[in-house]
């Protein structure tokens, strides 16, 4: 597999945790040492895969939230990768060493919802009349289905179009519109990589499933029928679209000009772009909003950050979110079912979102955070880390942007991805997506027999 979420590769540890079946039972390791609450407390234990600075902030959250009050903890527990803490919650599931609240990334949310381990948490939003208009809309619809919620978005990124600011100004170049469209950016490209005497690339974009996946949704183009599988199990995919067509079409003119450059896809495609971008040899390119911190950081020249492009003549429809969201596992009591919500709820707290934005690069999801000191003194700073949270408030939730409800995803996008490297280096775009559009309708076939159960 080359790659799952590679936006979040930037923020996971690659730590390994352990799994030891001994007895019949499964035992995880963990990067922390609690094991039990306090007298007279219920016992939380919270699954996530937050590494690095993320870690440092979930902690300090978890923290804080077990000091506001006296009738729960929280014990966070970490899992290591995403794709490999998914295994461990359907595995442990019904044990006594499941969770009782876990995190789990965008791709997984239909398995978690077939699987039936958990208690959607409309159930709780229900029971304490919650109110969840100041949570932004289209985080919340990605994990929703049939108008229930079945899990709290938290970690919260989007794909936004970054672009050095002090370049353009020197080559005397109008940046790009905060909405742009494929020719704008085109545009400005073109013009940095002739004005520069094409010692500056003009632009690169990752081939990375995920961002094709987000020009379909900005172009309001379902991928899978059944509203993207919103209003039903998925049953056929359309890659082989005019949208997918145009979006490489795009590419490829670029790639065509010069202005283009090819640094291949994972990690190390958006380590060298970061690195070329820093040090001043590319102009744009496309990526995950989580990335601003480490861009501004020690940067001499100044960052301009636009939405996610569009295509020419529409309008654009707004973008998927990525990161994870916060499930509850239907396997414990009540009560403890009932203190991770309340956990949830602490964590979605104007000033929880606000601390956590500026702590991790995360979007701060409940609207009110934005009057929050944290985020205006963030603002003060960095004014262009407003840019992905105004994109996201921007967008009108609806089947196209709100992600994508279906199992193989991550096949899909290895699938996705290898037609994009085809493009790249000059192949058929119509063959090169009609062989990615066979092989992911085979593996939806399979998938969808193999859960009969649900269809």
């Amino acid at each position: 597999m080359k790659k799952i979420l590679a936006f979040l590769r930037a923020h996971i540890l690659p730590v390994i945790a352990i799994v030891v079946v001994a007895l019949g039972a499964v035992v995880y390791t963990s990067a922390h040492n609690q094991v039990s609450a306090k007298p007279g407390r219920t016992k939380i234990v919270f699954w996530n895969e937050m590494g690095g600075p993320a870690e440092v902030a979930l902690d300090q959250m978890v923290d804080k939230f077990n000091k506001s009050q006296t009738k729960y903890e929280v014990i966070p527990q970490y899992q290591g990768a995403y794709d490999e803490a998914v295994q461990k919650i359907i595995q442990s599931h019904g044990s006594s060493a499941s969770p009782a609240l876990f995190q789990s990334f965008d791709i997984s949310t239909a398995q978690m919802m077939h699987s039936k381990y958990t208690t959607p948490v409309q159930k709780f939003i229900d029971a304490d009349h919650y109110n969840v208009s100041d949570i932004s809309p289209v985080a919340r619809s990605f994990y929703s289905n049939k108008g229930k919620q079945l899990a709290m978005p938290f970690n919260t990124s989007q794909p936004v179009l970054y672009y050095n600011a002090t370049l353009l100004k020197k080559y005397h170049i109008t940046p790009p519109a905060k909405s742009p469209s494929y020719s704008d950016v085109t545009r400005v490209a073109e013009q940095l990589y002739k004005r520069s005497g094409h010692k500056v690339k003009g632009m690169t974009m990752e081939i990375y499933g995920w961002l094709m996946e987000e020009a379909l949704a900005n172009a309001k183009t379902s991928l899978v029928n059944n509203g993207d599988g919103h209003t039903g199990n998925p049953t056929k995919i359309n890659l082989n679209n005019p949208t997918t067509k145009n979006y490489l079409k795009w590419i490829r003119t670029n790639i065509k000009s010069g202005d283009f450059v090819n640094y291949g896809s994972g990690a190390s495609a958006e380590t060298n772009e970061i690195a070329a971008f820093l040090a001043g040899k590319l102009g744009i390119f496309v990526q995950s909003s989580a990335y601003i911190g480490q861009l501004t950081t020690g940067n001499k020249d100044k960052l301009g950050i636009s939405y996610f492009p569009h295509p020419d003549g529409k309008k654009a429809n707004g973008v998927g979110i990525g990161g994870a969201a916060l499930w509850i596992s239907n396997d414990k009591p009540k009560k403890v079912q009932k203190g991770a919500f309340e956990f949830i709820k602490y964590a979605l707290r104007p000033d929880s979102q606000a601390n956590w934005q500026k702590a991790t690069g995360y979007l701060a999801l409940n609207r009110q955070s934005q009057s929050q000191p944290a985020l205006k003194s963030l603002y003060a700073k960095q004014p262009e880390a407003r840019v992905p949270g105004e994109q996201l408030a921007a967008a009108k939730p609806n089947n196209t942007n709100s992600g994508i409800l279906m199992e193989g995803m991550q096949l899909t996008r290895e699938l996705e991805e290898t037609s994009m490297e085809t493009v790249y280096d000059g192949g058929s775009i119509s063959k090169a997506l009609s062989t990615a559009n066979q092989g992911m309708n085979a593996n939806l076939k399979t998938t969808n027999r193999a859960n009969h159960d649900y269809q």
